[in-house]
């Protein structure tokens, strides 16, 4: 029997629940790193003899806390000492090993509380000897939460917020923060050393260009200051900061391109241990077993969200029904609004002005680590009868307030039509938000097209 779209909204839980599991970092972790005795053995490639060296950890990103504990749980007594820097630190999270430090960091835009733990970073990597193994585990957001920024902080996070707001793809995002950071493009290896440093890395971008995930703390950067500056002019972010903070950004790139040398430095080791693609296969498997003919379009979609949702929708008006098609990527918002919203939230808005009135589909857009933009939600689901008479989804669309749209379709899903009173079925109202709360991972987002038999 063919999947029936009255279960649609049961089909996308199911098929998310499978993605997460999927890039769970303690289990990408776990498949990684294998102790036997006294040997270490790291991505089936690297040995390390933990009774002939100390062993160190560094873990930074939105999973740093669930990675650390599973090569904690691994290591065991050999450990020697670690630090993380994540987001969020729950209020009954315990370190497993006495000699870890935990630091929390800000995201999307660095604080002062990020500079501080990259700092204590700093201070733990000096004690290391050359019989000493670094391990790093490095998931997304550790751009933000791992910074040493060489610009005053409130000139860097000027330029982060214009940047944010810009339109421009993460991969050039972090060209620029490469180059005015100098925990980044190879940094954090550079103060482990003289010890030996390995990478453990869940990929957020798109590709999994090593020098591009948390801009790469433990990987040497082929770009320079000339295509940071090529990137900053491309998206006038002279025009959308103050003259103090252009004039600080183009003194310390100058600096910075008299300061180029040919010298380079031993590359570390870095494995790509989980990422959107492994997510969207665990979801395909899943739509599956639930009667759908699957197919994964591409793991690399990039562009403006609201174009993305436009693509899925074309593509799911001509595809047969009892189909799964998924895209995985990241998508940009260049903000024209003062709404409140995420790409992916912006994505599926998108996606349902253009399904409006086709019967039989559904779509989802969201993002892996639960939470999309300022928001709490990590996306949201649409069909071809999402878009309310009562509500303009255009001008929301156009405000950047895709968040407020869907809040609202979701408070009259549940409200009686001309009343403040509950519908009677209120209980059984279809939310279009996707809130799975934050996952404690980051692998980039998934478009999820589901086609049902008419």
């Amino acid at each position: 029997m063919s999947p029936q779209f009255s279960n649609y909204r049961h089909h996308i839980d199911d098929l998310v629940h499978a993605a997460l599991t999927a890039a769970d970092p303690e289990t990408a972790v776990s498949r990684h790193l294998i102790r036997q005795k006294h040997i270490l053995t790291i991505n089936n490639q690297e040995t390390f003899d933990l009774s002939q060296g100390r062993l160190f950890l560094v873990s930074v990103g939105k999973a740093a806390l669930p990675m650390l504990d599973a090569a904690t749980a691994i290591i065991g007594e050999s450990l020697h000492a670690g630090i993380a820097i994540t987001k969020v630190i729950p209020p009954t999270y315990q370190p497993p090993h006495p000699a870890l430090n935990i630091h929390r960091g800000s995201h999307p835009v660095s604080s002062q509380e990020s500079i501080e733990a990259t700092t204590a970073v700093y201070h733990f990597l000096q004690q290391t000897q050359p019989t000493d193994l670094v391990l790093c585990l490095i998931s997304g957001g550790a751009s933000a939460l791992l910074t040493k920024p060489l610009i005053s902080l409130s000139d860097w996070q000027a330029l982060n917020q214009a940047m944010l707001a810009s339109g421009c793809t993460i991969n050039q995002f972090n060209t620029v923060r490469r180059q005015l950071d100098a925990v980044k493009g190879g940094g954090l290896s550079q103060w482990a050393a003289p010890a030996r440093s390995i990478s453990l890395i869940l990929s957020d971008v798109v590709g999994n260009p090593l020098e591009f995930i948390g801009s790469g703390p433990t990987v040497p950067g082929t770009d320079t200051p000339d295509d940071a500056m090529q990137v900053l002019q491309q998206y006038q972010i002279e025009k959308q900061v103050e003259t103090a903070v252009w004039q600080a950004i183009s003194e310390q790139l100058s600096v910075n391109s008299k300061q180029l040398t040919d010298t380079k430095p031993i590359t570390p080791l870095n494995f790509i241990i989980g990422d959107v693609r492994k997510a969207a296969e665990a979801a395909l498997a899943k739509a599956k077993e639930l009667g759908f003919t699957t197919q994964l379009l591409t793991a690399h979609l990039e562009g403006e969200a609201r174009e993305a949702g436009l693509f899925a929708a074309a593509i799911a008006k001509d595809t047969l029904p009892a189909h799964c098609l998924i895209l995985g990527g990241e998508t940009t918002v260049t903000l024209r609004g003062s709404g409140k919203g995420g790409r992916n939230l912006e994505t599926a808005l998108s996606a349902a002005i253009a399904l409006a009135g086709w019967p039989h589909i559904a779509i989802a857009s969201f993002a892996t680590d639960g939470e999309d933009g300022p928001t709490d939600a990590a996306g949201a689901v649409v069909t071809g009868e999402t878009t309310n008479q009562e509500l303009n989804a255009l001008e929301y669309l156009n405000n950047n307030d895709s968040y407020h749209y869907f809040q609202a379709v979701d408070e009259i899903a549940c409200t009686e039509p001309d009343s403040t009173k509950p519908r009677r079925n209120a209980e059984t109202a279809v939310n279009t938000l996707i809130k799975p709360g934050s996952t404690g991972t980051n692998v980039n987002d998934l478009i999820i097209i589901l086609t049902y038999q008419q």
